[in-house]
């Protein structure tokens, strides 16, 4: 007997019990990897002090984690599109754990690279938001996805709120060595995920096709599409801005409040304030996606650019005090990942569930390309200069530009042809 079953009936008649331990499982797994990478920039003037290397060499580190991390989405979810999400994030989350284990006996640049750029930052790439987003999207019922994309970036705003202060703690109680192993440690907390989100977009996708007569695409057909598709270009572009700026206050941001003379606890709970209120940016993105028309949402990611940039602004020339680190660091975690539910929903819109995993980690290559540049640049930079001015100066322009080209981005479902009879 034929079923006549599609992916999204059966979303549909999930229990909510069951669609809450998905929220839960790729939430939680983003918290431990985001959480793990974003609290890394506390450990830079460490890894500094114990090696000699110069913060610009260790900057190479973090910025080729960066690179990486966007390198791994576009495959890592090609693979699990294809092979199951839960294979990919075992092995994602493993690497994780053991880069940030070893970093402590690095000593060389290329030893750094290999702990946190290659292990870590590409194990976080294969349980990062590409195949995280892409699970939710094909586990829960279409109208709840904008909410759920929310809920999953949420949870890796929590993870940074949570890690910081543990990761300070832990550096006080037993020594930056030790925390950071204890850091990878506590990644591992994610393993449960992997039986909860397993299972691939391709075989429930061939079902749809079939239903609907319409033809399932290749890997190499799906991105053809995408790359042909000027909005989705647009899209990118404005990521590589995203990315441009949050590597920068991951990686030096504790590094511009020293540099203010503020004491370190200022810079560890700089990075907590913004995980906690890009929980509220993520959430809150994450409802209008479902309630909003997209270009409504896209007009939105034009304004937060524009604010981002005057925060920037006004924060460079503002006398330096906790009160104001803390007040900026609120205004930039409401936008400072606020922009992946809309994101990831419009690239769901246009071009399906089948090969989104791997169409959003391209888009989230375009992000850690930006990323790469935000961390390399804020460590060469000062070296040179003795300052970061030049760095936020050039993320004012950047985050200008983005608001722009936000928005000619058009939200039409692109046709796909129809399937050749048997």
């Amino acid at each position: 007997m034929t079923s006549n079953t599609t992916p999204q009936t059966a979303a549909r008649s999930a229990a909510p019990l069951a669609l809450w331990l998905v929220l839960l499982a790729a939430a939680g797994t983003f918290a431990m990897t985001m959480g793990t990478r974003q609290t890394m920039g506390l450990f830079l003037s460490a890894l500094n002090t114990s090696t000699g290397l110069g913060i610009g060499s260790i900057s190479l580190a973090f910025a080729f984690g960066q690179l990486w991390w966007g390198l791994t989405q576009p495959f890592a979810g090609a693979v699990a599109d294809r092979i199951g999400t839960g294979r990919v994030i075992l092995l994602g989350v493993a690497l994780v754990a053991l880069g940030t284990f070893i970093t402590p006996y690095m000593a060389t640049t290329a030893g750094l690279i290999f702990a946190i750029g290659v292990l870590a930052a590409g194990g976080a790439g294969m349980a990062g938001p590409s195949v995280l987003m892409a699970a939710t999207a094909r586990l829960v019922p279409l109208q709840k996805r904008g909410l759920a994309s929310g809920i999953v970036n949420a949870g890796g705003s929590f993870g940074q709120f949570v890690m910081a202060p543990i990761a300070i703690s832990l550096t006080a109680a037993v020594g930056w060595a030790s925390a950071l192993q204890w850091l990878g440690v506590l990644v591992l907390l994610a393993l449960p995920a992997v039986w909860v989100l397993k299972g691939n977009s391709n075989a429930l996708a061939a079902q749809a096709a079939a239903a609907s007569g319409q033809k399932t695409l290749t890997a190499r057909e799906a991105i053809a599409q995408a790359l042909a598709t000027p909005s989705y270009r647009y899209l990118a572009a404005g990521f590589l801005v995203c990315g441009f700026h949050v590597a920068f206050l991951a990686t030096h941001l504790h590094g511009v409040i020293a540099a203010c003379g503020l004491a370190p606890e200022v810079g560890g709970w700089s990075l907590a304030v913004i995980g906690l209120f890009n929980i509220v940016g993520s959430l809150g993105m994450g409802w209008a996606v479902g309630r909003w028309r997209m270009k409504s949402l896209l007009s939105l990611l034009s304004l937060l650019y524009t604010v981002r940039g005057l925060a920037v602004l006004i924060f460079l020339f503002a006398p330096k005090t906790p009160a104001l680190v803390l007040i900026f660091a609120a205004v930039m975690g409401i936008t400072f990942l606020s922009t992946v539910p809309p994101t990831a929903g419009l690239v769901a819109k246009m071009f399906g569930t089948a090969n989104m995993a791997m169409l959003f980690g391209i888009v989230m290559l375009s992000h850690q390309v930006g990323g790469f540049l935000g961390a390399y640049l804020g460590g060469s930079v000062f070296q040179a200069t003795g300052s970061y001015d030049w760095v936020w100066y050039m993320d004012i322009v950047l985050a200008l530009g983005a608001a722009l080209v936000n928005l000619p981005i058009r939200e039409a479902h692109l046709a796909r042809p129809a399937a050749t009879a048997a």
